[in-house]
């Protein structure tokens, strides 16, 4: 095992140094956290609202529904979820039934 010997004050320098550089991750890392809480992915809102992955496209192809997609995961707003609670309530129906259904 190597011994390497430095100065006191070059020593106390690289401690400042990795104290600021600690703060800075520990901020960085509550600053992304807090953006990641308000989104929820498809299969969070379908377990919320009860809906099937399919039910969640049409949505989303019909414009009721915003969304971020990254790579192939989408992603919804966590206010577009309570929207769509608030509106099925207005309707007075489950969100599973504000979807209406076409015989072939």
């Amino acid at each position: 095992m190597e011994v390497v010997t430095i100065e006191g004050r070059t020593f106390s320098y690289v401690c400042e140094r990795f104290m600021e550089f600690a703060k800075r991750i520990e901020s960085l890392c509550s600053t992304h956290t807090q953006k990641v809480e308000n989104w929820l992915d498809s299969q969070e809102v379908c377990l919320l609202l009860g809906f099937s992955k399919r039910t969640l496209q049409y949505y989303r192809s019909n414009g009721r529904l915003s969304y971020s997609q990254i790579g192939s995961k989408i992603y919804y707003k966590f206010a577009y979820y309570k929207r769509i609670i608030a509106d099925s309530e207005t309707l007075n129906q489950s969100p599973k039934q504000t979807m209406p259904y076409e015989k072939n």
